[in-house]
């Protein structure tokens, strides 16, 4: 009897344990189901809360615009408010401006008018100095326009011996040349600039430094064009440079015998340039376009 009881007990034990068992499971299956779908919510709220601050940024950015825009738009009110109520006073104002801003417009046609023709002149005063001087060498002698003034670079070989203002031979033929054309053009003025190179000048006599000589070597030029070839000398202005601009960097012989030069600069006479400017406005082609 006593072994028929426990037997009993036991199986009850283990049928009691199988339910537990079971029930355990599920309620792990169903924790499990709800921990994911938990986590899946969360995923969404956090593109939700995402979503709102992109939300919430856009419509900060538009109402900002909204703002700007409706003070843009108070400014135009304001603006048109203003030229509406435009006093006659004022419209009169305005067009004397645009009157004034016609005739600047004019006067500088003007001008553009006067420095086409002086440049105009300037070729034709080069192409005149390229044909009588010939077919130099480049390097000794070089004519060019430069910001509407024309240049005649002459080297030193070409004019002087070494260290010294005289004349040479060979440079009267070639300021024979050079007077021959500025002889024929009145309405120029000229400048004779002297250049060295940067090596002091050791001579002795009246000269002192590189000063004296690139001066001295000036006026030997145009005291030259006044007394063997007759050029006007209340034309011509003569100058030192020294060596104070040079061509070439004075690191070699070959550079230091480029910055030797003399310069001829033929520019038009002042009052020359201003006839220009009046012969402009008289040009009914101009004078009409200002009305």
């Amino acid at each position: 009897m006593k072994k028929v009881f426990l037997g009993t007990l036991t199986m009850a034990i283990v049928l009691s344990s199988c339910v537990s068992q079971k029930k355990y499971a599920d309620l792990e299956a169903k924790h499990k189901e709800t921990q994911d779908l938990l986590n899946s919510a969360t995923v969404k709220l956090n593109d939700c809360l995402e979503e709102k601050a992109t939300a919430s940024s856009k419509l900060k950015t538009l109402e900002d615009q909204n703002a700007f825009l409706k003070a843009n738009n108070q400014e135009l009110i304001n603006n048109m408010g203003n030229l509406t109520t435009l006093t006659t006073k004022g419209a009169e104002n305005l067009e004397k401006s645009l009157e004034s801003l016609r005739e600047k417009d004019l006067t500088i046609r003007k001008l553009q008018d006067a420095v086409t023709r002086r440049d105009s002149v300037n070729l034709a005063l080069v192409q005149s100095l390229k044909g009588v001087l010939g077919n130099l060498d480049d390097e000794d002698i070089e004519v060019s326009v430069e910001k509407g003034v024309v240049y005649v670079s002459i080297s030193d070989k070409l004019l002087f011996r070494s260290g010294s203002y005289n004349i040479t031979s060979a440079a009267r033929n070639v300021l024979g040349k050079v007077a021959k054309v500025v002889n024929n053009k009145p309405d120029f003025e000229f400048l004779v600039e002297g250049h060295t190179d940067n090596v002091p000048y050791k001579g002795s006599g009246a000269l002192v430094d590189n000063w004296d000589l690139s001066a001295k070597r000036a006026t030997s030029i145009v005291r030259t064009l006044q007394n063997d070839f007759n050029v006007d000398p209340k034309r011509m202005t003569a100058a030192g440079r020294s060596y104070y601009i040079p061509v070439a960097s004075n690191d070699t012989a070959a550079d230091r015998a480029k910055n030797r030069r003399t310069r001829i600069v033929v520019l038009p006479k002042i009052d020359q340039f201003y006839s220009m400017i009046e012969e402009g406005m008289k040009d009914p082609a101009i004078g009409g376009s200002g009305n």
